[in-house]
């Protein structure tokens, strides 16, 4: 399998972070999102991802999958063990939950393209910028924090789950941009013991090829 990915990409983070729990070998292909104005704009990259957008994970059959919910719904099923899911419903549904406030309430409003939008359109400086970030992720944080279950590993057991995948790389992002966490003793209990796990150490963004 062969990973288009770029190394401070939450959603590159999350799939590197499944590939891995699941021990599956991946190769990885650098997509910088800033280099030269993008080289996720490039035509050769389109002609992988239409939307042009990271990650995208080619199987070793050349077919290609986009989205990191759908790629890591794709490899739980497929590779179910070691399970990123319980066998019980409410359970599951919890933790898609959590995954969801991540990956649809707070990583979209602080992904590249928006950020950009809000500096070129409105003219935003980059104070403005953090404040905008810190509301939304601020927000969305403290909802996953009254949501995850306390005196567990991790957010909902002793071994990680999608919640975590999600969780980590969001709490990466929240650190980057300066947020306070300092109201979030859970998540920071469980992001601090994940990210001293081998695992989870390997997929850290500055431990990537393209790190810079």
């Amino acid at each position: 399998m062969k990973l288009y990915g770029y190394w401070r990409s939450t959603s590159s983070y999350r799939l590197r972070l499944a590939l891995a729990l699941k021990g599956l070998a991946f190769d990885q292909v650098p997509v910088h999102l800033v280099r030269g104005g993008g080289e996720h704009r490039s035509d050769a990259y389109r002609r992988i991802n239409p939307q042009q957008r990271v990650p995208s994970l080619i199987l070793d059959d050349g077919t290609v999958l986009t989205q990191s919910p759908a790629i890591i719904e794709y490899l739980e099923e497929t590779f179910p063990l070691p399970p990123l899911l319980p066998a019980d419903p409410i359970q599951r549904a919890r933790i898609r939950a959590v995954a969801a406030i991540i990956g649809c309430d707070i990583h979209p409003l602080h992904n590249v393209g928006p950020l950009t939008h809000l500096r070129e359109r409105f003219g935003a400086s980059e104070d403005e910028i953090g404040r905008w970030v810190g509301r939304w992720i601020g927000e969305g944080l403290s909802a996953v924090e009254a949501l995850i279950e306390d005196g567990h590993t991790y957010c909902f057991g002793p071994w990680p789950s999608l919640a975590d995948v999600y969780l980590v790389p969001q709490v990466y992002a929240a650190r980057r941009f300066g947020s306070a966490l300092a109201s979030l003793p859970r998540i920071t209990r469980i992001v601090d013991y994940a990210e001293a796990q081998p695992l989870f150490r390997a997929a850290h963004p500055s431990r990537q090829p393209d790190a810079t």
